[in-house]
């Protein structure tokens, strides 16, 4: 176990915006709450799953709804905790740590805050690996660890708990709840023994968003690249360079609907990158050539800065660059490929690896006679 201080928290934010895919929300509104519990109750813990006991329990701890509204609508205040206990009285005994269900942007620091205010441990893990828009979407699914109880709470003092028969029904319920709580809110669930997170959960997650975001700063103070330092820690890919010209973007059933335009730049001058999301970048296209889908990551990034932008805050005239991330491998079985892969949202696309769509992009084209 160790303690996370101020720098480690803001390394972790900047991480996780990296791995958000445009989703999770504002990691910087999450960083604040983070540093603001902190100053009022000690550095938070961060704790691997094998220094817990099999038998302890960690709840999960998830904004929920669409991340635009979260701009003007801060919910990090007593509402985390009384969705935290109204989900607790549901329980057989009382958690021993917390975690996040999604590494991605802010939803990677509201269990870091939790944990510190309630003198809880925080796992080093979450169960994306990424973010995505939907509570379902988590390898805990993948894995049979229900979603019940799950409970929601808004900064008037209503909470709901939902026992719903799937996890894929908890996610239909609380969407249309939150709707009359803001459009956004907290939300607590996913109780599982530590002996089956070990297997459902993707381990050492937090360490590496923050080990992402170590290299980001670094590589800013040597005034080295930093999308380079990113791409060498992730193993990812850089697609495209340009500037945003158009945007259509709403906010709809609770999510962030639209899509980017983005007119290329340098290398790719003359060609145009359309990236579709639904929170998270989802599918990215040059040209109408496919060049990333999910479950893999697609980011856009500053171009010189290398900070992640995520949906709600792109805009026109940004100028950008658009990398690509290979996801955890359990999203590219079949199961995971239907959760979390482009037909989930509606795309009529079969999935391909970005690594796979990169190299078939430099394959020489066969000569005709």
């Amino acid at each position: 176990m160790r303690r996370l201080d101020a720098e480690a928290l803001r390394d972790l934010a900047r991480g996780a915006a990296i791995f958000g895919a445009g989703g999770g929300g504002d990691p910087y509104l999450g960083q604040l709450a983070a540093l603001r519990a902190l100053d009022e109750y000690g550095p938070p813990v961060l704790a691997s799953a094998d220094e817990l006991p099999d038998e302890d329990l960690v709840l999960m701890a998830i904004m929920v709804g669409a991340p635009v509204p979260l701009v003007e609508k801060l919910a990090f205040g007593d509402e985390l905790v009384s969705a935290y206990r109204a989900a607790t009285e549901f329980l057989d005994r009382p958690p021993a740590a917390v975690m996040s269900p999604e590494i991605g942007g802010i939803n990677s620091i509201l269990p870091v805050a939790l944990g510190a205010q309630l003198g809880l441990p925080v796992v080093d893990g979450d169960a994306m690996g990424r973010a995505y828009p939907e509570i379902h979407q988590v390898t805990m699914t993948l894995f049979g660890v229900p979603a019940s109880p799950f409970a929601l709470a808004d900064e008037h003092g209503n909470t709901l708990v939902i026992r719903g028969a799937t996890n894929e029904w908890v996610e239909r319920l609380a969407r249309a709840a939150v709707m009359e709580f803001g459009a956004i809110c907290p939300g607590v669930g996913y109780a599982v023994p530590v002996e089956r997170l070990r297997e459902a959960a993707i381990l050492g997650s937090v360490s590496r968003a923050e080990a992402v975001g170590r290299a980001m700063r670094l590589a800013r103070a040597r005034k080295t690249d930093v999308i380079d330092a990113v791409l060498e820690i992730t193993g990812g890919l850089r697609c495209f360079t340009g500037k945003v010209v158009d945007l259509d973007r709403q906010t709809r059933r609770g999510w962030s609907l639209g899509q980017a335009h983005i007119d290329g730049t340098g290398e790719h001058r003359g060609t145009r990158m359309t990236i579709r999301f639904q929170n998270e970048n989802l599918v990215a296209a040059v040209d109408d050539e496919v060049v990333a889908m999910a479950p893999d990551l697609i980011t856009v990034v500053e171009q010189d800065e290398g900070t992640a932008i995520t949906t709600e805050h792109l805009r026109y005239g940004l100028r950008v660059a658009v990398i690509a991330i290979p996801c955890d491998e359990r999203w590219r079985t079949p199961a995971g490929i239907a959760l979390g892969g482009p037909r989930h949202f509606g795309y009529d696309l079969d999935y391909v690896p970005v690594e796979r769509l990169a190299a078939d992009r430099r394959r020489p084209s066969p000569a005709h006679d």
